[in-house]
């Protein structure tokens, strides 16, 4: 059945701005959501499909190519879950074969990383390479290769963030695309010496044990696109909309930059800003949850509980919700600007969804205290995704828009 799949993390992202705001954006002439873009060498095509394990719920994938640096030595690895609460490009290494220049610390001991997201860890070597990704590149950029292999044993300190995500079985994909609001993914925290550092990365020695090290920004795990030569303010996510009850698959868009070409901007989208770790709010049913943010790389709405909600939770697939009949809610998102958006989203039954079937829109779980719009949000809108302290027709991100 159906396992509940939160890609997301809560890292500083940068001090809020004020962009401006404006109306939906508009549907397809049929209405079944956003025109797709056409290719183009800031368009990446995407899917939401089972992807590598032919298992996957709500998952939308992409290809990318990575390089040794400088060279034509290359690999192009499908089936990468992009995730736009997270930042930076982790590949599991049972589905990398090209071998890439590993990055050590001044000791000349080898860097290891441990990358805690909501629900999860991905630990492995943080090595060197170019990404491709349609006509862009990131040039010699920072990567993790998540896997146990060339470093089996994982710290404590790491283990007991979260349960280890090891292999393509773990993740449902061949590795994480994180294109979030954020540039590095972890920024100054990490640069800090003592308990106060988070513990993001680690020197392992070929003698003794992995001990968290500094890791200066410039050489930590960073989102591709802030490092592209241009289109590198953002991306947006188009994705059609998604019938009641789902469907086999669905195919959509990923483009770069925010107003840099014809075929970004921003039109009459709405903008909410975040604050500093990303969040807006969410007002439901009266009450606001600050704790809110979009995630293309969690595969439900997860909101609250069911004391709250009144949904039962599924028998099967657990953390999801499993009403009798399909119930429709409504919300309202604030963004740090003050902007708001109704937004209206329905909750089915996930252990009854086509054993066919990858999407669903309906698709909903538990999420005490909070709202996690993930991917089926995505569905029939175009989401923009401003980075940080990047400047867009609409201000500096970070912000959401749609």
């Amino acid at each position: 059945m159906p396992r509940v799949l939160i890609f997301g993390t809560l890292l500083l992202v940068a001090q809020v701005s004020s962009p401006q705001c404006g109306s939906t954006t508009p549907a397809a002439p049929d209405g079944s959501g956003p025109a797709i873009a056409a290719a183009a060498s800031n368009v990446l095509p995407i899917a939401v499909n089972g992807g590598p394990t032919n298992d996957a719920l709500n998952s939308v994938f992409a290809t990318v190519t990575v390089c040794v640096p400088g060279t034509s030595n290359c690999q192009t690895i499908g089936g990468i879950l992009v995730d736009t609460g997270s930042y930076g490009l982790r590949i599991a290494s049972s589905a990398l074969t090209l071998s890439l220049p590993q990055q050590t610390g001044t000791s000349g001991a080898p860097v290891v990383q441990c990358f805690a997201f909501l629900d999860s860890v991905t630990w492995g070597p943080v090595v060197t390479a170019d990404v491709r990704l349609a006509g862009e590149q990131a040039s010699a950029i920072p990567i993790q290769v998540i896997g146990t292999d060339r470093f089996p044993s994982i710290p404590s300190g790491c283990s007991s963030q979260g349960s280890p995500e090891e292999t393509v079985s773990d993740l449902n994909a061949n590795g994480i695309l994180g294109i979030g609001l954020g540039i590095h993914d972890c920024g100054s925290d990490c640069t800090i010496v003592g308990p106060s550092n988070p513990g993001l990365y680690y020197t392992c020695p070929a003698s003794g044990s992995c001990q968290v090290t500094q890791e200066p920004v410039v050489n930590q795990v960073v989102n591709p696109v802030a490092v592209f030569p241009s289109d590198n303010n953002g991306a947006i996510i188009q994705l059609p909309a998604v019938p009641t009850g789902g469907q086999a698959s669905i195919a959509g868009a990923l483009i770069f930059g925010i107003g840099t070409q014809s075929n970004n901007g921003l039109g009459s989208a709405k903008v909410l800003t975040t604050d500093a770790f990303g969040n807006m709010q969410t007002t439901f049913n009266g009450q606001s949850y600050g704790n809110s943010f979009l995630d293309s790389g969690s595969n439900g709405i997860f909101f609250l509980d069911t004391a709250t909600t009144g949904l039962p939770a599924c028998r099967l697939s657990t953390g999801f919700y499993c009403p009798p009949s399909v119930r429709a809610f409504s919300a309202t998102q604030v963004g740090a600007n003050g902007a708001t958006s109704a937004v209206s989203f329905n909750a089915g039954s996930v252990d009854s969804l086509n054993a066919t079937f990858s999407v669903m829109s309906e698709a909903t779980g538990s999420n005490p205290g909070g709202f996690d719009w993930g991917l089926p949000f995505f569905y029939g809108r175009s989401i923009y995704t401003a980075i940080a302290g990047r400047s867009t027709p609409a201000g500096n991100g970070p912000y959401w828009a749609y």
